[in-house]
């Protein structure tokens, strides 16, 4: 279901009253309450931990009142817990709150319902939650709507997710927004030099070829945003084949795709007065006679030859023309997210993205936004005496590194190298994926970062 469903801006039906207490006052909190109440808490052997809740007692047996504790650092979370854990009824949190925990709390409800069901008979149902006044329901909206669609868009099995559906996908997003969306598909590719996009691609089956999704929205006269997102639908490792462990989960390789995908949407459906443009390399990396073999050297449209020193390491190779096409415009600044590597993986662990930027600005505008929405990420830097392990042999440059180390940061060199005119850039290396259930984030596909550069692009106007 739409994950704004269970948020409930006029009510009809008189809701069951939420009191939301911060587990470190809540000790205060109880002292102030009747002597039933405490004992009842008591008596229960309640513990005021984020997200822990108890229902007090009303007259005639019914629930009229649900204490629940929130850490004011894990705020949105916490909120997260609930919709899935109390009765299936409607409730309104008590009081009036700061516009910052109202959207937090909000938010958290709305992912909390978040399920992916679209392959089973039966689905979830969950707790309603009323819209508090101080929420700002349009911006809460747009970052729920967009991160139910990096979710949905990375869940999808890539049977039914390929270049072709995530092409449909960017198509219906423009014309929910009344954007503009162009494609340019296999042969096109050449036409227009986008040969390394075509190089990956060209191995892919008929019904699967590759192409460029190129989605504009907004006025020139407007700060102008470039969001470049890795759109491999599956990744087989092409003829350097991957294992079978390592290429189950390969439906994600298309995370950075679904994130700005998700992160245009929020942007666009919260009105943000950018002039907004979406670069999307859609491929297959598949095993046939025509995909691209190691050591072939493949054509690039900023003119650098690549040398493939690694099929499996394709997405650099399509993200390559799209950073180049992205940055001859020269927009304010360029973000680009992508399932990467492995290497960021092991070097920050699963959950947190790893950054790199070549503009300190935009960097630590990114960490900062991060911090505020509890959508952490960690930079890591273009360290240039690494540059000379990508150096070719044969061709300009290498897509392999020749050492097995510093993975992350030779592949995010590599893309700097396909970045023009200076144009201020950030690279978010993601796993795009929930390897566990946590509260409001169910195992598999996963916004993140998302919620921090919208922060920031919306501070930014």
């Amino acid at each position: 279901m739409p994950a704004f469903d269970y948020i409930v801006e006029h009510p009809k039906d008189k809701p069951i009253t939420l009191i939301s207490v911060a587990c470190d006052t809540f000790d205060k909190w109880l002292e102030k309450q009747d002597k039933d109440t405490q004992n009842w808490i008591k008596s229960n052997d309640f513990k005021p931990v984020g997200g822990a809740s108890i229902a007090l007692p009303g007259k005639k047996g019914k629930i009229e009142q649900i204490l629940v504790s929130i850490s004011q650092d894990n705020m949105m979370w916490d909120f997260a817990a609930l919709p899935a854990k109390l009765p299936k009824a409607l409730y309104k949190i008590k009081g009036r709150h700061k516009a910052d925990e109202a959207n937090a709390a909000v938010l958290g409800w709305a992912l909390g319902t978040y399920s992916f069901d679209w392959y089973k008979e039966a689905t979830k149902e969950f707790a309603s939650l009323v819209l508090p006044k101080t929420a700002d329901k349009q911006t809460v909206q747009a970052l729920a709507e967009g991160i139910e669609l990096t979710r949905d868009l990375i869940n999808l099995p890539a049977a039914d997710m390929g270049p072709v559906e995530l092409a449909q996908a960017a198509e219906d997003l423009a014309d929910e927004h009344e954007a503009a969306c162009e494609l340019i598909i296999d042969d096109g590719l050449m036409d227009e030099n986008l040969p390394a996009i075509y190089a990956v691609g060209k191995g892919a089956a008929s019904d699967r070829r590759p192409r460029l999704i190129d989605l504009t929205w907004g006025s020139d006269k407007h700060p102008k945003i470039t969001l470049v997102g890795k759109g491999v639908c599956f990744d087989t490792g092409g003829l350097d084949i991957k294992p079978a462990q390592f290429m189950k989960l390969m439906k994600k390789d298309m995370g950075g795709a679904a994130h700005v995908l998700g992160l245009a949407k929020a942007i666009m459906a919260a009105k943000l007065p950018v002039r907004l443009r979406v670069l999307i390399p859609a491929v297959e990396n598949a095993v046939s006679d025509k995909a691209m073999r190691p050591l072939d050297v493949v054509d690039s449209r900023q003119g650098k030859t690549i040398e493939i020193g690694h099929t499996d390491a394709e997405g650099r190779v399509v993200l390559a023309d799209a950073l180049t096409l992205a940055s001859e415009e020269k927009p304010d600044f360029i973000i680009d997210f992508a399932t990467l590597t492995g290497a960021a993986r092991v070097a920050l662990g699963t959950e947190l993205p790893a950054l790199f930027s070549n503009n300190d600005d935009l960097a630590n505008d990114l960490l900062m936004a991060g911090q505020s929405q509890g959508d952490n990420m960690w930079r890591l830097p273009l360290w240039k005496p690494y540059r000379k392990m990508i150096d070719g042999k044969t061709g300009d440059i290498s897509n392999e590194s020749a050492a097995p180390y510093g993975g992350a940061i030779t592949a995010a060199l590599f893309l700097e190298e396909f970045v023009l005119n200076s144009t201020p850039w950030a690279h978010l290396d993601v796993m795009g994926w929930n390897t566990s259930s946590k509260a409001g984030r169910p195992e598999g596909g996963e916004a993140m970062a998302l919620r921090a550069a919208f922060a920031m692009i919306k501070k930014r106007l």
